[in-house]
């Protein structure tokens, strides 16, 4: 039976950049994943560029049951960190908007990278190789786990589950770390598809369906006034419902059944264009919102009222007001989710109540979750990835200070 100081079960973000760390420690490390490739979510975020971190990451960008635990991994490996490694690897890069970095060429460049990093740590990979089952042992004369792979039984000091979520299974996402931490008599928070697009039913969606395709920015928003989270940013028209990135950002607020506030023309007073607008000009009501918004919603929402159907001038005040309050205060409830086939991340995952903030090793003693396996979610725009960086550093530090 092979042994290691530390068995890291998922390729990923955050667990290659764990079995980096500890690696270079002065631990042996075996990563395992069943997928032949490494880092598939890393290959195809950011439309191949990968969103590798925000250089304004903070815990106020983060979700969960307890916001505040991911304060001491954040703090103690921040985007600056993250972003010298890059450097030192000679990865050019560029920043989009909001903090957001991307690679110049391809995020393959993070993977070699992650890769170098391990290299340089020597660990060894087994892929693909499937984990079969994995039991607390006594090795070597000390606490520690047996596991049984797909290439045999190894047993090992320590085991970090980063197996990630449920998110986009067809790269091969399981419940293989919840089942793992239901196994040891961890708690879980329920999970839910997180920045993911938005659907409405049918005959609901019916006057926008039309919209396919059209995007502008927006202010969106959830929750009650105690709970209210509010995003500017761009919106996008599909034929089942809403997406972009306002979307995306307010789906992982979002609960079912409770309704989504959109202001369409953030940056304009629209009754009060439409009202100077009247005293001026004979156009279409329509017309008019056409020089504040897109041409085609601008038909689609004249439509609802026969009201709005006339020239401005012949429009009442009253009229005007109503058009301009459901633009600024357009409310809906959606039907659901496009799912986690759609889904950037998971929300939920193992409870933070039973996992230490500054090593992420459970209550039961050398076992250890990081990355989005975690109740640890983050905004979009680099924030996930920043996640797994911080949380598989501080893992990787406390292996190897266990083992020494």
């Amino acid at each position: 039976m092979q042994n290691f100081d530390v068995v890291v079960i998922g390729a990923g973000a955050a667990g290659l950049f764990c079995a980096g760390v500890a690696g270079q420690l002065g631990l042996n490390v075996l990563v395992l994943d069943h997928g032949e490739k490494v880092a598939e979510k890393i290959r195809i975020s950011g439309g191949g560029r990968c969103n590798f971190t925000n250089r304004e990451a903070a815990p106020a960008n983060f979700l969960g049951e307890n916001p505040n635990f991911c304060r001491s991994a954040l703090a103690r490996y921040t985007p600056r960190h993250f972003i010298e490694l890059v450097q030192r690897h000679g990865i050019a890069f560029h920043e989009k908007h909001k903090g957001q970095l991307f690679c110049d060429r391809s995020a393959e460049d993070i993977i070699h990278m992650l890769l170098a990093e391990c290299a340089a740590g020597g660990v060894t990979r087994w892929q693909p190789c499937s984990v079969k089952q994995v039991r607390a042992a006594t090795v070597e004369g000390a606490a520690g786990y047996e596991v049984d792979s797909s290439q045999g039984t190894l047993a090992c000091r320590s085991v970090v589950v980063a197996s990630g979520g449920l998110s986009i299974p067809k790269i091969g996402a399981t419940d293989f770390g919840y089942r793992l931490a239901q196994q040891f008599g961890l708690r879980l928070v329920e999970t839910r598809p997180a920045l993911v697009p938005l659907t409405f039913d049918g005959a609901d969606w019916a006057p926008y369906a039309g919209l396919a395709g059209l995007s502008l920015p927006v202010q969106i928003e959830t929750g009650s006034k105690k709970t209210r989270m509010a995003f500017l940013e761009d919106l996008l028209f599909t034929h089942r419902g809403l997406s972009g990135p306002a979307v995306l950002q307010i789906s992982s607020y979002w609960r079912e059944n409770t309704p989504i506030r959109i202001n369409l023309s953030p940056d304009h007073d629209i009754l009060q264009t439409l009202l100077e607008a009247k005293a001026r000009s004979r156009k279409l009501i329509a017309n008019e919102l056409a020089g504040l918004v897109p041409t085609r919603l601008a038909d689609a929402w004249v439509q609802q009222d026969k009201a709005w159907q006339r020239p401005v001038n012949e429009a009442a005040d009253k009229a005007l007001a109503a058009l301009a309050d459901k633009f600024a205060r357009w409310e809906l409830t959606p039907s659901g989710t496009e799912g986690y086939k759609k889904a950037e991340v998971t929300a939920g995952g193992v409870d933070t109540r039973d996992l230490s903030s500054q090593t992420l090793e459970s209550k039961q003693p050398g076992l250890y979750f990081i990355g989005e396996v975690v109740d640890v979610t983050g905004w979009l725009g680099g924030y996930n990835f920043q996640w797994a960086w911080a949380s598989g550093h501080a893992c990787g530090v406390a292996l190897a200070l266990r083992a020494h």
